[in-house]
């Protein structure tokens, strides 16, 4: 079946040669177009992959401490018995794991140094099945944490500002004091330093200590544990999750999810994410948009054809559809072109940057500097789509007045001086 002439004659325009000077010109200006299209969907693709590299890499070093889900009493009171709790938390099919904890604020004193910090109590058995804490902490350093022992695991940071080491001691301060004749005096247990941990997450690892459930509820006076928390088999349902807790657990409780407990820091990422789309979207808004210029100077050179065509019997829809199909062209070809490059340079981002760092001889992540030093890069369609529809929308709308106007065109005029 014979392709319509319109079609046949876009596709023509589309690779006009270079017979003449000013075909070699247009011809000049439509590769640049189509190179600008590329390039700006290339240069989207490849940024908000590293954005979603960075998010990831930072929320799985975060969840390597943090739960999916926490469960709270709404009083703030221990949970006296958390039995029906947990087992009615595995009851869900999402649920993997499940933990009780205890998590007050507290000091720790070495010597004149002293730090506040959120000390948590954990059983040590439990708490591999709801954090991958186990692995950013010292080997064997929860098998340590012994009850009775008093046993203190430490963030990387905290016990380099305490200048502390394994087998050090620590006293840590808890909060409400005991009432003397002499006033208040504050409750002051000695720590052994039986690890360390480093998550990659600044904040955790300089104000974070674990202890043993049992040392936790001594210290503190508590008859049970703070909450319990939950891991899932899928990190991203955890807000779903919380919603069926609350009306299957057995009781009225707080429950938080990783996405409410850190909503300030995702919040701001996205902002930027959707920024950063906005200004790099302007480079394929420009690059399309000389779609124009290119078709205008087509419609000037070919009106000699247009005025043939509708002599001819050629309608100006006909007329218009042929520079329409010329500019799609471009922005077809362009959008692909940048569709591919972008998503070759993203999955490989790993080989690549390596090679430049060896070819420039230049670290663009220290390790000393940055927490994450390698570049992570993590394409997804939900960002690759909507790139790749705006910039054939925005091609195709460039299209439409360069069109119109060789619609418009009269073919006496334009045959007069032939």
């Amino acid at each position: 079946m014979p392709l319509p002439y319109e079609l046949q004659l876009g596709w023509r325009y589309t690779r006009a040669g270079r017979a003449t000077r000013r075909n070699g010109f247009i011809s000049f200006i439509s590769g640049v177009s189509m190179l600008g299209i590329a390039l700006g969907v290339a240069a989207l693709i490849i940024v908000l992959s590293v954005m979603n590299g960075f998010q990831k890499e930072v929320r799985d070093r975060m969840l390597g401490v943090v739960s999916h889900i926490e469960i709270f009493s709404r009083d703030g009171q221990a949970l006296q018995d958390i039995g029906p709790i947990m087992d009615a938390a595995r009851k869900n099919p999402e649920v993997i794991g499940v933990a009780p904890f205890i998590a007050t604020q507290a000091l720790i004193a070495r010597g004149e140094d002293m730090k506040g910090a959120l000390v948590r109590g954990i059983e040590p058995k439990l708490e591999p099945e709801v954090t991958d804490f186990a692995s950013t902490a010292q080997k064997g350093a929860l098998d340590k944490l012994v009850p009775g022992e008093f046993g203190i695991v430490l963030g990387g940071e905290l016990a380099r500002s305490l200048f502390v080491r394994v087998g050090d001691q620590v006293t840590l301060v808890a909060p409400g004091g005991q009432v003397t004749p002499a006033g208040v005096v504050p409750r002051l247990k000695q720590f052994t330093v039986v690890g360390t941990f480093d998550s990659g997450h600044y904040e955790y690892d300089s104000a974070l200590a674990m202890i043993h459930e049992q040392d936790a509820a001594r210290v503190f006076r508590l008859e049970g544990p703070s909450g319990v928390r939950l891991k899932l088999k899928d990190l991203n349902q955890a807000r779903q999750v919380a919603d069926e807790l609350a009306v299957t657990l057995p009781g009225s409780f707080l429950i938080r999810d990783w996405t409410r407990q850190n909503k300030t820091w995702f919040a701001a990422v996205q902002v930027e994410k959707r920024m950063m789309f906005i200004i790099l979207t302007l480079i394929v808004a420009v690059a399309a948009f000389n779609l124009v210029s290119t078709l205008v100077m087509t419609v000037t050179d070919k009106r000699a054809d247009i005025a043939i065509l509708r002599t001819l019997g050629a309608s100006p829809k006909s007329i218009m559809g042929i520079f329409v199909v010329q500019g799609a062209m471009v922005g077809v070809i362009g959008t692909l072109g940048g569709l591919l490059l972008g998503l070759g340079i993203a999955y490989n981002i790993d080989v690549i940057v390596p090679a430049l760092e060896r070819l420039f001889h230049a670290s663009f992540l220290p390790k000393d500097i940055y927490l994450i030093s390698r570049m992570p890069s993590d394409p997804q369609q939900s960002d690759i789509m909507p790139i790749t529809l705006i910039s054939l929308a925005l091609a195709f709308v460039a299209t439409l007045y360069p069109s119109w106007r060789a619609s418009r065109v009269n073919p006496a005029e334009a045959l007069r001086y032939e």
